[in-house]
């Protein structure tokens, strides 16, 4: 891709972590102050951009890329985490996706 998607409204709280978050995981909430990392299906609420000593700082808006699993066109889309990455959904919350390529999905959270 020759343009740039980063820094759009970047926007990173730092929250409570289990031991299974790692950066580049997509998270949710798991109790109050907490995050988890997702399992299929999950609705999340963004992205690991770092961990330690417990604690993870995620990314809640701008954007973001992840690995996609089938078809997720540019435009409006309902995305549910994957094992790996995303999907397009039935349910979920909207997300704008303005890059779509075999492999990787670009959407503003």
């Amino acid at each position: 891709m020759n343009i740039g998607f980063t820094g759009f409204r970047e926007n990173v709280l730092t929250f409570e972590c289990t031991s299974a978050v790692a950066a580049g995981d997509l998270v949710k909430m798991s109790a109050s102050g907490k995050v988890t990392k997702v399992s299929a299906n999950d609705a999340f609420i963004g992205k690991c951009v770092g961990v330690r000593d417990g604690y993870a700082a995620v990314q809640l808006s701008g954007y973001i890329e992840a690995t996609k699993s089938g078809t997720v066109n540019v435009g409006y889309n309902k995305l549910a985490a994957t094992a790996s990455g995303v999907k397009a959904a039935e349910t979920g919350v909207d997300r704008l996706v303005i890059f779509s390529d075999d492999t990787t999905v670009g959407f503003i959270l």
